[in-house]
């Protein structure tokens, strides 16, 4: 793919993630996690970090397939 269209995939990827972040942690406090019945024995920030990536690679993902299919779809 080309870099335009990285970041095509990117870019909105990264202002849903941002907008995942704010939704999640407004109800969510990090000091409260368990991770298999244990205390999530991480600083708030680390939380705050950890899951803004996660959901912006599984946001990026979604665009990459999206992206993909419609490559796909147009070659035919």
């Amino acid at each position: 793919m080309q870099a335009r269209q990285w970041m095509g995939i990117a870019w909105p990827a990264f202002l849903l993630a941002a907008v995942l972040e704010m939704l999640v942690f407004a109800m969510v406090d990090p000091g409260d996690l368990h991770w298999f019945g244990q205390p999530l024995d991480w600083s708030r920030q680390a939380v705050y970090t950890v899951a803004f990536f996660v959901f912006w690679g599984v946001t990026m993902a979604s665009s990459a397939l999206t992206a993909l299919l419609v490559i796909r779809k147009t070659e035919d």
